[in-house]
């Protein structure tokens, strides 16, 4: 296969090894009552809703606020036909009505009914054209604060998805989702009319009648108001509890599904039902207290207002007697506030929804707050790639302030060679490839390739200089074809299949009933070690990077297939700058160099005839793992099949 096109770009002059601080997080996370706040809520809303590069979405809105409008007049409108129609009857008691069709149709009593009815069939369908218009922007308000989660997510640091649960976290995702869209329909389709209906309805209640009905129906609006926001406070304690328990129990269902074959392994089954229920069992008691509580509330609810309306009649009882006022009058008052009570209701509802939906965002709220601990310097270039040399420049690094993992670390991988790292376990050999991926940012010293600090550039353009072979290599759960593409989305079928046939998968693909369409099932689980190492080196191979790290690519595999896959990766790694992080010294005899680490320090550098000579920590290290390997040969040897080193399932079987 043909070595990449590395380009002739001047490398820049070097730069200073000062050190540089570390990025971190510089927003603070919101407090749980900026989270619950209703007016950082619309702020952060308002953007999505009325969206600046989206024309066609604003007029929608502006419209939707027209048709409200026009639905609150003819809403309006309906307790004043009621009241004429019923003086109008109350007026012709006793009189023959005529029975011929114009008689009836001119009748004022029955035109006014007519016009009723036709009053809300128009408050409808008003109130349904402003919903059917304003879905649009509702959805992809919903939409876009999604897929900026989902990046946000991904560009936070490796330390963030070292510590998440994947369970909690994608039911947090989840009722996130569904908690703006309920925000979003309940602020724009209830609350602004709601708002509005208040005023005009206070507002008739002034010019039909006087102050005292005015201040009785205020008075039950606050009362209703108040009852309701204090009730509904007390009830959001009970529902974090139940939306925390929820994301246990989720969390732990998905964790003991993804560990299927360790349940199995052990019998413990029972033990993860027991768990399982344990959170269940919080959960139950905690949506058990919130229907307790919902049940009180619409209790308080309709009392306050059946108070308010009882009042409001009774005024309107003595202002008849007094002849100030007509039978019409009682029923438009009856009818306004039976009315009213349908915003009222949706009041409570819009504000016990939001803060629902509130506390199920507050872990969203929280991740998007959290800014991405590794950042692209501003107007950061791409990186030039000139010959692809890697230099570690007395690099210092620690995960925690109080354990210090690499130590003043120095070496070069020149361009077009090879050189391998190795060295006991918890040495930082694989740190080292977290940092030249830029995972992490280095605390002090300096990375480079072709002399460009890996932090003065962008992040994109660094990872796709690099390509990656890891120790355990984990599949998407889809085809053989979609996860070897991975490597290069835009790569036609037959680069696909050259990459396979490169790193010697296309035989077993060509065994398997559906071929590049076999499904590898989740993180791969369906193929043997081997394949889905070849599917990794197929994808590198694809990629075609000018620069090759193999992290312990072949630690987990049987001394056969370990043959195999390292032939494989000679033949990729040929003509790039390669760095190995090996397990197994057999793997990198052949390297330019091999350094080895101990201690986050370098204790000794050569080639292998170098190293071996000086019978030091990597002469210690080549003889037990020879002094293994022969005791494994005699195992063999004796007829012991019980301690294969193959730990792989047959592969045509599981894939099949």
């Amino acid at each position: 296969m043909s070595t990449p096109d590395r380009g002739t770009v001047e490398a820049p002059a070097s730069p200073s090894l000062s050190p540089r601080p570390r990025s971190t997080p510089t927003r603070p996370v919101p407090s749980g009552e900026g989270r619950g706040s209703l007016l950082l809520a619309l702020r952060g809303l308002m953007p999505y809703l009325w969206p600046a590069d989206r024309l066609d979405l604003r007029a929608r809105v502006l419209w939707g606020l027209v048709l409200l409008v026009l639905a609150k007049v003819a809403t309006m409108a309906t307790p004043f036909l009621f009241k004429w129609a019923t003086d109008a009857v109350a007026h012709r008691e006793g009189a023959t009505i005529s029975t011929d069709t114009v008689g009836l149709i001119l009748a004022g009593p029955l035109v006014l009914t007519l016009a009723y009815g036709l009053a809300r069939v128009v408050m409808a369908g008003l109130t349904q054209w402003r919903d059917g218009l304003f879905a649009k922007v509702a959805i992809h308000a919903v939409r876009r604060l999604a897929i900026e989660t989902f990046e946000h997510m991904h560009a936070l640091s490796l330390r963030f998805h070292l510590e998440r649960k994947t369970g909690g976290l994608t039911r947090v995702l989840e009722r996130s989702r569904d908690g703006i869209e309920t925000i979003v329909r309940m602020l724009v389709l209830h609350l602004a009319p709601t708002i509005l209906e208040f005023a005009m309805v206070i507002g008739v209640l002034l010019w039909q009648f006087d102050w005292r009905y005015a201040a009785a129906s205020v008075a039950m609006i606050l009362a209703y108001t108040v009852f309701t926001f204090v009730m509904t406070e007390f009830r959001m304690g009970i529902r974090r509890a139940m939306n925390e328990s929820d994301t246990d129990a989720n969390a732990k269902a998905v964790d003991s599904l993804l560990n299927y074959e360790t349940v199995k392994y052990f019998g413990a089954e029972s033990w993860e039902a027991r768990r399982y229920d344990r959170s269940m069992a919080t959960y139950e008691k905690a949506t058990v207290r919130t229907h307790t509580s919902l049940a009180w509330l619409n209790a308080g609810q309709a009392a306050i207002f059946t108070a308010g309306l009882t009042a409001v009649m009774a005024l309107c009882v003595f202002d008849i007697k007094a002849g100030r006022q007509s039978v019409g009058s009682f029923v438009m008052v009856n009818a306004m506030m039976i009315q009213l009570y349908q915003p009222l209701n949706f009041l409570g509802m819009i504000y016990r929804e939001i803060k629902q939906s509130l506390i199920d965002i507050e872990a969203m709220f929280t991740i998007l707050a959290r800014d991405p601990e590794i950042r692209d310097a501003p107007d950061a270039p791409a990186l030039a790639i000139s010959g692809g040399a890697v230099r570690f420049e007395d690099v210092h690094f620690s995960y925690d302030p109080d354990r210090e993992i690499l130590k003043g670390i120095s070496f070069e991988v020149p361009a077009g060679r090879t050189v391998a790292i190795v060295g006991p376990s918890g040495a930082g050999k694989s740190t080292i490839s977290r940092l030249l991926f830029r995972f992490y940012d280095v605390s002090s010293g300096r990375i480079s390739i072709d002399g460009q600090d890996i932090r003065d550039v962008t992040q994109e353009s660094l990872r796709a200089a690099i390509g990656m072979v890891p120790q355990d290599t984990v599949l998407f759960n889809d085809t053989l074809a979609y996860n070897i593409r991975y490597g290069r989305h835009g790569a036609s079928d037959a680069e696909v299949i050259e990459a396979a046939h490169l790193a010697q998968i296309d035989g077993f693909i060509q065994h398997t009933p559906k071929g590049f369409d076999t499904e590898v099932g989740e993180r791969g689980l369906k193929l043997s070690g081997g394949e889905k190492q070849r599917v990794a080196i197929a994808r590198t191979i694809l990629k075609a990077p000018p620069i090759l790290l193999l992290d312990e690519a072949t630690s987990a595999l049987d001394s056969h297939t370990e043959r195999e896959i390292q032939d494989a990766l000679d033949r990729v790694s040929r003509g790039r700058t390669t760095l190995v992080i090996a397990h197994r010294l057999s793997t990198v005899i052949g390297a330019d160099e091999i350094i080895v680490l101990a201690a986050g320090r370098i204790a000794e550098r050569g080639t292998h005839g170098e190293l071996m000579k000086k019978r030091g920590l990597y002469h210690s290290m080549w003889e037990r793992q020879r002094e293994a390997e022969r005791a494994r040969e005699t195992l063999r040897a004796s007829g012991d099949e019980g301690l294969s080193d193959d730990p792989a399932p047959k592969p045509a079987d599981a894939a099949a």
